[in-house]
């Protein structure tokens, strides 16, 4: 029986047409140094994430670090790396945050309006685009906020800067390191917001294999990642999408997620 190849796929990230170029084309790198034939994917949206996550031929996947520590150890799939940003915020290491943005011109002037804002969410099971910003309201405002008026799902960052511009919504968070791909390629898709916060950076959203992937095509793989930026061709490549290298991470260092998500829906007391 001949084994399908392995699929890899940036959805997480596919923000437009450029920027999954970019990706596919650090994939097809990450393929020729690790000797691994890979198929990439689109799996666009609106296609559910989780159909991508539940595939068994997953070999270079990106999935949210929330849903991953949701699971249980024995059916998370393989964890392989995470990227490290080039901005500030990752601290040099495999982690991410979320900016609160806002309509540059819009209610909201200070964080002190976000208590009464029209908030945006992505997903449910997002960290960047739902879970993060209610642990920032609940580190602020947590026993006074009042139920206010939210919109979503929205889907993925570029749903809520859509509803940011057309007015839908006065607040919203995204992946830091999203906006930091649309500040790189897409500078017009965020013309007229700002960033009025960032939450504090927790595990960035990491490469999986599916566990049904050979051991040896996973290590393969998670080498020809973490050793990417020793090349002058991996490190081109990583710097068009604003990263300095892939680093191994541990699937334990994803269980502070919940832990967060869950005291934030405690001291909030509001539901969306």
């Amino acid at each position: 029986m001949v084994m399908s190849k392995p699929v890899a796929c940036s959805r997480m990230y596919n923000l437009s047409p450029r920027i999954r170029g970019l990706w596919d084309a650090l994939f097809a790198l990450v393929s020729l140094q690790s000797g691994i034939e890979l198929e990439i994917i689109a799996h666009a949206a609106p296609a559910p994430l989780a159909e991508l996550w539940a595939r068994p031929d997953m070999g270079l996947v990106f999935m949210c670090g929330y849903p991953f520590s949701r699971m249980p150890e024995g059916a998370r799939p393989t964890a392989l790396a995470a990227p490290v940003s080039s901005e500030a915020w990752s601290l040099d290491q495999p982690l991410y945050a979320s900016h609160i943005l806002v309509a540059s011109t819009g209610p909201v002037n200070a964080v002190a309006d976000l208590a009464a804002a029209r908030w945006g969410w992505t997903v449910r099971d997002s960290q960047s685009g739902y879970h993060a910003a209610r642990s920032y309201l609940a580190g602020r405002f947590a026993g006074t906020m009042k139920q206010s008026t939210t919109v979503g799902p929205l889907l993925n960052p570029s749903g809520i800067v859509a509803a940011l511009k057309d007015g839908r919504i006065d607040a919203g968070a995204i992946d830091a390191y999203a906006f930091q791909l649309l500040s790189m390629h897409e500078r017009d898709a965020i013309d007229g917001l700002r960033i009025l916060a960032t939450t504090d950076p927790l595990p960035a959203p990491l490469l999986v294999a599916a566990q049904t992937l050979p051991a040896d095509i996973a290590t393969a793989l998670q080498r020809s990642l973490v050793t990417l930026h020793e090349t002058p061709e991996g490190a081109a490549a990583l710097g068009r999408l604003g990263l300095k290298r892939f680093s191994a991470v541990a699937p334990s260092a994803y269980d502070v997620l919940p832990q967060r998500a869950d005291d934030a829906d405690r001291r909030l007391g509001i539901s969306w």
